[in-house]
């Protein structure tokens, strides 16, 4: 679990406890979600806080609510939208007495493909169209062009954001009721979706490539042959997935805080790169 928390003693609820009024509120908070945003869990603080409420009136111990809270705490990153949607089924699991661990696994595995949709939808759809509609508008002379181009972007996230929010709950409650003897099937599936999300982000994002480099003569013609393009053909992207398990043993098996392995990677970088190992 995160954070190594033992979450196997927390008492799951017995029955539901919360209200439409709960998955609304959480829904509104949902707007707290990137205020927190720090290198070491990304969106993990904001989730915490925008189900908050929510969890401490499921968990009633404070032990249990404790370890819950902690275990949400995590890495987590999606695009905020759509992002009830992941709440909405958190709370649902955790009080219809799912265990932390399947709801966990489902919350990981919906962070990437909802990510991709809401970017999706808000940055290359919406955006786009209504700043060339209004942006046309204010040329034109309409001066409040600008506010009419803020309410309707708003209007329809907030209305993205809400239906996101009720098809998370009807998902969430249906998940328990109809798919309970399936449970360890999904959370497996979902457990081998999310490794292959963040297996996605280690290599598309964790950038390292050698500057070593030869020359060699082939029919009379000299070649530069770089190390690099050598390990592509190897394995590619074996480099950054050595990076990353290498930072994955500093966190589990040394402890060390984000913002050591941050300062560690800068400083391993500049020097590196000075001494002609990787390029700059």
């Amino acid at each position: 679990m995160a954070f190594d928390v033992d979450t196997s003693t927390v008492k799951l609820p017995e029955k539901p406890v919360l209200t439409r009024r709960d998955y609304i509120n959480t829904t509104l908070r949902s707007y707290y979600l990137q205020n927190a945003g720090n290198v070491s869990n990304l969106q993990g603080t904001g989730m915490l806080y925008s189900i908050w409420p929510a969890i401490r009136k499921i968990f009633k111990n404070d032990d249990d609510f404790k370890k819950v809270a902690v275990t949400n705490l995590e890495f987590f990153n999606t695009n905020p939208q759509p992002y009830p949607f992941v709440s909405s089924i958190v709370l649902a699991m955790y009080d219809n007495g799912a265990s932390i661990e399947d709801t966990r696994a489902v919350k990981l595995a919906l962070m990437g493909p909802l990510a991709g949709i809401g970017d999706s939808l808000s940055q290359f759809g919406l955006a786009p169209v209504f700043s060339s509609i209004f942006a046309s508008l204010a040329l034109q002379g309409m001066v409040a062009a600008p506010i009419f181009f803020f309410l309707c972007l708003f209007g329809i996230t907030f209305g993205v954001r809400c239906l996101m929010g009720y098809l998370g709950f009807k998902v969430g409650t249906s998940m328990i009721d109809t798919l309970s003897d399936r449970m360890s099937a999904i959370t497996e599936v979902a457990s081998t979706v999310g490794l292959t999300v963040i297996a996605g982000l280690a290599v598309s994002f964790v950038k390292v490539n050698l500057a070593w480099q030869y020359s060699q003569v082939i029919k009379g013609k000299t070649q530069l042959v770089t190390v690099q393009s050598i390990l592509d053909k190897i394995m590619p992207f074996m480099l950054p997935v050595l990076l990353v398990y290498f930072v994955y043993w500093l966190i589990t098996k040394k402890h060390w805080t984000m913002y050591r392995i941050v300062i560690l990677l800068f400083v391993a970088g500049i020097l590196l790169s000075v001494l002609g190992v990787l390029k700059p």
